[in-house]
């Protein structure tokens, strides 16, 4: 398992670095595209749709990606489309928690659908919206999830208590989550001190919170998108539970599906956006 998983992540850093690191944006956008698109056929399967049908709404998925991209939006994307995915993670998220795997399946199949094809489309979208604003300012979102979840891990083992969602993720604690939120604000003022001492391409997502909402607001947006990835994961962990499936799929030996990689990343760029854009 362990060799699985190290050789499927170089595979994909292989895949990935360059598309990231290109000078422009159309590579990332189309690569990305393509997975977004296996994520919608997950998606799908984890929801009750199976066989041809769940790869259509795999395929309607990246060709509404593909739409956005030859519209424009990966470089002008309207900004109330980022405030909108806010209102639904933040609304739709707490439902979801609220009601459990067990309540899950109560909502029709095909609103689950649709709801999960929506943020993941709005979720491409601001993935490929933020290669377009920057590398320095796409790595300092994808890092802000990653730290977010190895101090959440650490901090859930050390001081791991109050169990947070015992019927979707019994390993996730309400200390590790005070961890991950504790992890972000120190990577952010890491990343704000190396913005003004080296020269980047663009402000990370942290400078750019510093310089529009101060020190305070810096900390509560941190804290706020450091809570939405835990939804994220949460809410992935929940259709899989709802689903009686352990991974959304065996696309990444070793690692489980396109959805298990994604998850915590789903709410986090469009909400990232969102509070950059005030």
């Amino acid at each position: 398992m362990l060799k699985q998983r190290v050789i499927t992540a170089l595979v994909l850093l292989a895949v990935l670095l360059p598309a990231l690191f290109a000078p422009m944006a159309w590579p990332f956008a189309v690569l990305t595209l393509v997975m977004i698109g296996a994520a919608g056929w997950e998606w799908a399967r984890l929801n009750g749709v199976v066989g041809a049908p769940a790869v259509v709404l795999g395929l309607v998925l990246a060709a509404a990606c593909a739409a956005a991209l030859g519209a424009g939006w990966v470089e002008a994307a309207p900004a109330m489309i980022w405030w909108v995915a806010t209102l639904v993670w933040v609304l739709g998220g707490a439902w979801a928690l609220k009601v459990g795997p067990a309540g899950w399946p109560g909502l029709s199949k095909a609103v689950r659908c649709v709801l999960g094809l929506v943020a993941l489309w709005t979720a491409w979208l601001a993935l490929a919206s933020a290669k377009s604003s920057g590398v320095n300012f796409i790595l300092s979102i994808f890092c802000l999830v990653w730290a977010a979840d190895i101090a959440a891990y650490f901090g859930g083992k050390a001081f791991g208590k109050r169990k947070l969602a015992l019927s979707i993720s019994p390993g996730k604690s309400w200390e590790g989550v005070w961890s991950g939120m504790f992890g972000v604000i120190v990577l952010s003022l890491v990343w704000i001190t190396i913005d003004r001492s080296v020269a980047v391409d663009s402000a990370s997502l942290y400078t750019r919170l510093n310089q529009r909402h101060g020190p305070i607001g810096l900390v509560l947006v941190l804290i706020f998108l450091a809570a939405m990835s835990v939804v994220g994961d949460l809410v992935e962990s929940l259709a899989k539970r709802a689903a009686g499936a352990k991974d959304s799929s065996n696309l990444l030996p070793g690692h489980g599906g396109v959805l298990d990689r994604v998850d915590a990343l789903l709410p986090a760029f469009p909400l990232a956006l969102a509070m950059s854009s005030i």
